[in-house]
């Protein structure tokens, strides 16, 4: 079935300028061209699409959909190399929640330290104003419980 491309964004759940970029980068074969110079999509273009879109619902980089994308299209791929691909991701999604249960453990504390008074004395800013030399004394960070964001 041939569609244009509001139809395709409709279907897909993708915004026409997404497509229009999946295209332009080339993640997304071009689409035909209609008399009157509209792109025209069919049902290769749509299955890709969902394919594309689900990957980065699942947080796939469109390098990585990039990269499984030529292994699907030059037919040269093994279901263990797919598997060891989605591995990676998942290994890398399962630090990341690590991360982000110390960043909770980190913002549960200070909040804990805060009570709530009705004056400008607060606990919570007194620990996020730290001086530099207890920082430099602890390695760099302003405290153990207090992980540093972007490592």
């Amino acid at each position: 079935m041939e569609r244009r491309i509001g139809q395709l964004a409709r279907e897909t759940g993708c915004q026409v300028e997404t497509i229009r970029y999946y295209e332009r980068i080339g993640v997304l074969p071009p689409a035909a061209r209609a008399s009157n110079n509209y792109r025209v999509y069919d049902d290769s273009h749509c299955r890709r699409l969902l394919f594309i879109r689900r990957m980065r619902d699942l947080g796939f980089s469109l390098e990585e959909v990039r990269a499984l994308l030529r292994m699907i299209d030059g037919g040269n791929y093994t279901c263990a190399e797919v598997q060891a691909l989605g591995q990676q991701h998942l290994n890398a999604v399962r630090d990341k929640i690590a991360d982000l249960r110390l960043v909770e453990d980190a913002l549960a504390d200070l909040l804990g330290r805060c009570t709530g008074a009705e004056t400008p004395d607060c606990s919570m800013l007194e620990a996020l104003f730290v001086t530099c030399e207890a920082t430099a004394s602890n390695g760099g960070s302003a405290e153990p419980s207090m992980p540093r964001a972007g490592g």
